[in-house]
């Protein structure tokens, strides 16, 4: 009801025209089914029952402007737009829509500050060992090829495929006999596919068959001989395939297995959230990214600033973790975007800084005018060379300037710059822009002023727990992160209406946060206690 009073809707059927046909019978409102798609991620209903509710309930009705005797529809229509939505970009279309009515409306606006983070999303699979991840690859091989085309599995299927492939998978991770079941499964998989490909010329197998050509190719490979084997990491080059490639799950081949530390591991994806935080205004979130589990944060971030460019919502300060940050981040989002990154700069990656002894990179005077570099005993390099490109795109390109043996072998303090008997100390550092905007950004992290305003990004934390466990974000509704994206970015619209609608009247003020028990007792007892987390911070 608040967005039919206060927006007059999210959005209208000319914003999804070039989404349907011009010709043919006309369909279904898209934006009344986009308004309850919404809806149902607010209230955490299924499609039947968002369906009912569309029938039923007046709140819903006077939503989408319906009339109340409008019969409504059936509920597999919202699984059809689903799949609609899933097309290209789509479902960031529909974030863009309903951000630029918020921003009309004077909801939300650009040249804020902004803070992102990022948190685990678990696929909607069941974790599987290599062995089970096999054995039910070619269990839904078959279910598949038995449902399309059955005729082809006879005289290949007999009752040994039978009693292994006529239930889901249960060994877990201590099966009986599983060097035989490997060898078995395997062959059996291999059999299937030079069946099918033999027998089944010029038709076009189904997804469940080509994962698990995909499966057989990640964990099998022959050997000269002509034999199956089991791959294994001792095997060199036809080892296992890194963790961005693996498949985990037959039935949702996008899915990645990821650690992060010795703690969190998981099968799924990462959802990446950003919100705007000025003290003077509702927290809106303005961008969902949704990215494979094993894709660090860092990757990220031009995307982010190159959606909320397209928006119109562009942060003047954008508050991130040390998993987002780099120089070449900083320097590309102050000059592309003129955004102010904030947030821990990796530290000084050399030996001697990190153990606190001899002298690291930062004792080192570096004159870019000259192309030299000074060592602490006041030796000049004799090479530099550079700047060279680094492999990762986060990672700035790289200057190396170089010392002779014989500067460095008669050194008296040599342990403490180069433990190496042979060769002569290299000093690596970024180009002089770079350099001097690292040097710049680690002096200003050291005031407590920089640590004043990053403060304020540990609250979106609280908003990752709002998703995860308010609106159920945690754990994947859908197969296959197209469609987990879907998810993510109405439960961002749907966070936003949640937010928006509960805020007092314009020119009100909130009511203050009920005190605790513990904290009435301090109050009671005139102990003092901080009133704001801000205060409380060292």
């Amino acid at each position: 009801m608040w967005v039919r009073d206060r927006l007059d809707g999210l959005w209208c059927d000319e914003d999804f025209a070039d989404w349907y046909p011009r010709d043919g019978r006309r369909g279904l409102s898209p934006a009344q089914l986009a308004t309850v798609c919404v809806l149902q991620f607010l209230l955490g209903l299924s499609d039947r029952q968002a369906a009912e509710a569309v029938r039923c309930r007046i709140d819903f009705k006077y939503a989408m402007a319906m009339e109340l005797d409008d019969p409504g529809f059936h509920h597999s229509v919202l699984a059809d737009f689903r799949h609609r939505l899933a097309e290209g970009e789509r479902a960031d279309r529909l974030l863009d829509l309903a951000l630029a009515r918020l921003k009309a409306a004077g909801l939300v606006r650009e040249r804020t500050t902004q803070r992102t983070d990022s948190t685990h999303v678990l696929a909607a699979v069941r974790d599987l060992t290599r062995l089970e991840l096999i054995t039910e690859a070619v269990r839904a091989a078959l279910e598949e090829v038995a449902g399309a085309a059955g005729h082809l599995l006879v005289g290949l299927v007999d009752e040994e495929w039978g009693n292994r492939y006529g239930r889901p998978v249960r060994l877990g991770k201590n099966p009986t006999r599983p060097k035989t079941r490997i060898l078995a499964t395997g062959n059996d998989a291999a059999r299937l596919l030079e069946h099918l490909y033999r027998h089944g010329a010029g038709r076009a197998f189904g997804r469940q068959v080509q994962a698990l050509r995909q499966i057989m190719v990640q964990n099998y490979y022959r050997d000269a001989a002509g034999r199956l084997l089991w791959r294994t990491e001792e095997d060199g080059k036809p080892g296992l395939p890194p963790s961005s490639r693996a498949i985990v799950s037959p039935y949702d081949t996008s899915a990645r297995y990821a650690r992060h530390g010795h703690i969190v591991s998981w099968r799924g994806f990462s959802a990446h959230l950003t919100e705007t935080c000025a003290p003077d205004g509702p927290n809106v979130i303005t961008d969902v990214a949704t990215t494979a589990a094993t894709t660090h944060d860092s990757q990220v971030l031009p995307g982010i600033h190159t959606r909320l460019r397209r928006r119109g919502l562009l942060p003047a300060e954008h508050l991130v973790d040390s998993g987002y940050t780099s120089l070449v981040h900083l320097e590309q989002a102050a000059r592309e975007h003129r955004v102010t990154l904030t947030g821990p700069m990796p530290g000084n990656p050399t030996r001697q800084h990190r153990r606190g002894e001899g002298f690291s990179r930062d004792d080192f005077h570096i004159d870019f005018d000259r192309r030299q570099v000074t060592c602490p005993q006041g030796q000049v390099s004799q090479g530099w060379h550079g700047p060279y490109p680094t492999s990762s795109p986060t990672a700035a390109p790289l200057i190396v300037a170089r010392f002779t043996k014989g500067q460095c072998r008669p050194c008296p303090v040599r342990a403490q710059c180069t433990t190496s008997r042979e060769s002569a100390r290299n000093v690596g550092f970024p180009p002089r822009e770079l350099r001097d905007l690292q040097l710049r950004v680690r002096t200003e992290q050291q005031t407590l002023e920089w640590k004043t305003r990053y403060a304020v990004r540990s609250g979106v934390e609280g908003t990752v727990n709002e998703f995860a466990h308010g609106h159920d974000m945690r754990r994947c509704r859908y197969r296959g992160q197209d469609k987990t994206h879907i998810q993510h970015v109405l439960t961002a619209i749907a966070v936003n209406i949640e937010r928006l609608s509960g805020l007092p009247p314009a020119g009100g003020t909130p009511p203050p946060r009920q005190p605790t028990a513990f904290q009435n007792f301090l109050d009671q007892h005139n102990i003092h206690r901080p009133k704001s987390w801000r205060s409380s911070r060292g």
